[in-house]
């Protein structure tokens, strides 16, 4: 088995764990706030996880500051008067 099979299976395993504690929550079965806070923990472990893999697999290239300073200027900025 190679490694994208491989990994490729554990994002699909996270998928499904991380579904399932939804399905869970959503049919009721928590009855009690240690249940509720342990399965949003889980839940949350399964989506960084995936999230980890998936950022490994594709690397971004980090932007430079001018880069960042024009994402700036498209930013609507709400309760201020324009120009």
């Amino acid at each position: 088995m190679d490694e994208l099979t491989l990994i490729t299976k554990i994002q699909r395993e996270l998928k499904e764990q991380y579904q399932q504690i939804g399905d869970a929550m959503i049919s009721g079965s928590v009855d009690n706030m240690e249940k509720y806070k342990y399965m949003m923990g889980q839940a949350h472990a399964y989506l960084k996880i995936s999230q980890e893999i998936s950022s490994l697999l594709n690397p971004r290239e980090e932007k430079n500051d001018t880069e960042r300073e024009q994402d700036l200027t498209n930013v609507i900025r709400f309760g201020e008067p324009k120009d």
